[in-house]
């Protein structure tokens, strides 16, 4: 027999993925049969697996202990620590400004990105304990290309993962950026069209809407003009693939350093001249909606800033 007691990490989860994840080499049809016959009970009564658990819920497996190490597959986990820019921390989230060449996600197995730094400095800090990773792992909540610096926003619990999550999909959370763009613009724009993304990872802007392409919005404000170079705010105002990087191509301001989406040669001059690690793109500023709830009370219409890599300090000087 093994008890699991539900901390505030897990609160809200539902009870079979909670399950799943502890025993992860257990099959569906198993977890459900142990329910079905009360041999997984939660707080000592029968459950179905679609309750959503809560904190100090006892989850009992009256199982042999064979058996539970059989499927819970265990693993030794090693995270890398790194001592990140934290912009903002409490229970249930963290706010991180990730620097330019870090992935935000691992695409491969064996990639060291954002998150196994977070994981790593959560456990460096006995935030989360190791064991806890069975069955529930924080993580960013939203993606930024590796080249592409700013403003990562992290849940350390369920809850705080499902709220993040929810207001990026809600469009209730307002991202500006900052970037260095080839040309000169001395007006703000809007910018409107439909975009797709190709077999080879490459997004295209079409002025009219047709199947399987996607609507996109992109507004800008100019801060700063400079050999034939300008310093734009961005607001992001949907959320799609390469979105700023392909739509400012496509009006003909690449940004510096874009090598997916700029010019060769000026991409070059940009990053020997200002040492910049990819695309002159960052994740600046972020503006939290107002919620009422006592929970969330701390981040209500809260404004972050994250300080902007070197390469644009170096293009200001000159």
């Amino acid at each position: 027999m093994r008890q699991i007691t539900i901390t505030s990490k897990e609160e809200g989860q539902q009870l079979l993925k909670l399950l799943s994840k502890y025993l992860k080499e257990a099959p569906s049809s198993f977890l459900h049969k142990m329910l079905r016959k009360k041999n997984i009970t939660l707080n000592e009564k029968k459950a179905t697996g679609k309750e959503k658990v809560k904190e100090g819920d006892k989850v009992t497996l009256f199982l042999k202990e064979e058996t539970i190490e059989k499927f819970s597959g265990k693993q030794s986990f090693s995270f890398p620590y790194k001592k990140l820019d934290i912009l903002y921390e409490d229970e249930q989230v963290l706010f991180v400004n990730k620097p330019p060449g870090m992935l935000s996600q691992k695409t491969k197995e064996g990639d060291i990105s954002l998150n196994e730094y977070v994981l790593g400095y959560l456990l460096n800090t006995g935030q989360i304990e190791e064991n806890s990773l069975d069955y529930f792992r924080p993580s960013v909540c939203n993606r930024l290309d590796r080249n592409t610096s700013g403003i990562v926003l992290c849940g350390k619990t369920i809850q705080g993962l499902q709220k993040m999550a929810e207001l990026l999909q809600e469009r209730r959370v307002k991202k500006y950026y900052r970037c260095v763009v080839d040309g000169t613009l001395y007006e703000k724009g809007q910018l409107k069209g439909y975009l797709f993304k190709d077999e080879n990872k490459k997004a295209f802007i079409e002025k009219e809407s047709r199947k399987g392409l996607k609507y996109i919005e992109t507004s800008y404000y100019p801060i700063l003009v400079k050999e034939k170079e300008t310093l734009l705010e961005v607001e992001l105002i949907t959320g799609r693939f390469h979105q700023i990087r392909a739509h400012l191509a496509h009006i003909g301001h690449p940004i510096l350093g874009d090598p997916k989406y700029g010019q060769k040669e000026k991409n070059k001059d940009a990053l020997k001249k200002y040492k910049a690690k990819g695309q002159m793109l960052h994740a600046y500023r972020l503006e939290m909606p107002y919620m009422e709830e006592e929970l969330w009370s701390p981040l209500s219409k809260r404004v972050f800033l994250a300080k902007e890599p070197a390469s644009f300090y170096r293009w200001m000087e000159g």
